[in-house]
């Protein structure tokens, strides 16, 4: 398992199990983003009309993350399996495109606090119309880790490799 894919997950872990408490919608998700310590809002345009960014995530969001991963880790003193599921949902009207990722640990992490039914909240994008041709996007996303997650969203956005994450990277 890559080790910054494990760093990020425990950081996540470690925001979500926090003194404050998780998160159990999109827009919970989306006010506590930018005060928490390992999370950020990205903001960008991309030169595609909304209705194709809106396609492009119905498509793939669900194609490529209604995963269940399993991933390992072996050092001289430990051994350690995660399996994690991912859920995506994506919602779209004529003023916003969301994409929201949610996971799961099914083993190898301790729960801590109440999860949102679906998941623990790890993305959420939006999506919505900036010109005829333009599209802004605000990705709500982790600070540290998820980054092939990250950029598949944002490829999905631009239209540019649109392909599925490798989530055990």
């Amino acid at each position: 398992m890559n080790r910054f894919y494990r760093f990020g997950t425990v950081l996540c872990v470690i925001w979500l199990s926090g003194c404050i408490s998780h998160p159990q919608s999109p827009e919970e998700f989306r006010k506590a983003v930018p005060t928490a310590f390992s999370a950020k809002v990205e903001t960008f345009e991309v030169d595609r009309p909304f209705s194709q960014v809106a396609d492009t995530f119905q498509k793939m969001g669900p194609n490529c993350l209604s995963k269940t991963i399993k991933t390992t880790s072996q050092t001289r003193t430990s051994y350690q399996v995660i399996v994690t599921t991912y859920k995506p949902t994506v919602l779209v009207s004529t003023k916003k495109a969301e994409l929201h990722v949610q996971f799961h640990h099914d083993q190898g992490v301790i729960g801590v606090g109440k999860e949102p039914e679906g998941g623990y909240y790890l993305l959420v994008a939006d999506a919505s119309p900036a010109g005829q041709t333009r599209t802004r996007i605000d990705l709500y996303r982790p600070s540290m880790g998820h980054g092939v997650l990250i950029q598949a969203v944002r490829n999905w956005a631009t239209g540019e490799n649109v392909g599925c994450p490798d989530l055990t990277k």
